[in-house]
């Protein structure tokens, strides 16, 4: 995962629908049929895309599934514009079959994994790792999900001190988040203002309060 070009500012959301089992690593998941050849349609998470393209093995994993299912990819393209793929599995002949695999995901060995250069991640990498403000120090929450829309974005549950959370999409582009520290296990950010206000508008009262609390 690439940490992207910093002048984007677009905000979408997204869910991962599965957890991969230890040892894997999803690089994509279908989420659909196209055509009625059994080709299907692949939303990626991954920022290489001859793993979409290039034939040779993948596995696929569902929620019935004990363990991961070889398959071979024969070919695929990405649709230009969508972010998806096109792929074509062994196996999968007609539309009906390339139904049945709708919200399964695409898998390969963990230790599968290109080198990165500097400031690159692997997006499984940073799910779990929580989130604070790099000014006040606050802690907003824990990174659940990455997804793409036009640049990468950062999933931030955030918890509200009642037993409910609330979902804080951030950017992940340098200047918001400008410290990724997988060694010590830890994101540190810096919001816009109003950025958090716009998914958490009771973010701001909790610092106040915090601030208050501070004072002699």
């Amino acid at each position: 995962m690439t940490n992207p070009p910093s002048n984007s500012t677009g905000i979408s959301s997204g869910k991962a629908p599965l957890v991969p089992p230890v040892g894997w690593m999803e690089i994509g998941s279908i989420v659909g049929a196209q055509g009625i050849k059994g080709e299907v349609k692949v939303y990626p998470n991954s920022d290489f895309p001859e793993r979409f393209e290039r034939a040779g093995e993948r596995w696929l994993w569902g929620t019935q599934d004990l363990e991961p299912r070889s398959i071979q990819l024969k070919r695929g393209f990405e649709i230009p514009g969508r972010n998806l793929y096109v792929v074509q599995l062994e196996g999968i002949n007609n539309r009906s079959q390339a139904e049945n695999l709708r919200g399964q995901m695409l898998l390969l060995p963990a230790t599968d994994r290109p080198k990165l250069s500097t400031g690159e991640y692997h997006s499984q990498d940073l799910i779990d790792l929580p989130v604070f403000h790099q000014v006040t120090g606050l802690e907003i929450g824990i990174v659940t999900d990455i997804f793409t829309a036009g640049h990468e974005v950062l999933v931030v549950s955030v918890p509200h001190g009642d037993g409910k959370t609330s979902e804080a999409m951030i950017p992940f582009v340098k200047e918001i988040v400008p410290v990724v520290d997988l060694a010590n296990r830890r994101i540190e950010i810096l919001p816009p203002p109003g950025l958090l206000e716009l998914y958490l508008p009771n973010l701001t009262s909790q610092k106040q309060d915090e601030d208050r609390e501070s004072k002699p």
